[in-house]
């Protein structure tokens, strides 16, 4: 995923923030890494590569900060490991996360985008006046190469 640098500091100094090299780095790499869910050690070893002052600490307070401006998320794959990936803040405010399917065998993590819950949510808002702002889905089973299995349609 590509990272609008531009709007990355237009967001930072509207914030009233600074914008450094290293934001800028931490941003990138996680960006580079968009398909990964990295830890702050795997980000910080990263950008260690083309930035090797940066410091551990600098790399969390980064992440944070990211994390607080929606630009990157906060993920658990019960692991025992926090990790991160790019944000999922839409144009109109609202967050959206995609999801993912965890082997329990191997500890595979694929993500997929198929929001199945829209309606759900909005039912839920109908019945209860419930305003859901975000959700967050992790299915637990087999991939295909710990005994998964792929299902054809039948056709008639």
């Amino acid at each position: 995923m590509a990272v609008d640098r531009e709007n990355f500091i237009r967001l930072l100094r509207e914030n009233g923030l600074k914008v450094t090299r290293q934001r800028l780095e931490v941003l990138g790499a996680i960006a580079s890494a968009a398909r990964e869910h990295l830890t702050a050690e795997e980000i910080f070893a990263l950008v260690k590569v083309d930035s090797p002052d940066i410091g551990l600490a600098t790399v969390y307070r980064t992440i944070q900060l990211l994390e607080e401006l929606h630009l990157i998320d906060r993920v658990n794959f019960d692991d025992g490991f926090v990790r991160y990936e790019m944000g999922s803040a839409q144009g109109n405010g609202r967050l959206h996360r995609h999801h993912h399917l965890i082997c329990i065998k191997c500890g595979r993590v694929i993500s997929f985008r198929e929001d199945l819950l829209e309606e759900l949510e909005a039912e839920i808002t109908a019945a209860t006046g419930f305003r859901i702002v975000n959700h967050e889905v992790k299915l637990y089973g087999y991939c295909i190469e710990c005994g998964g299995e792929l299902i054809e349609e039948k056709r008639e």
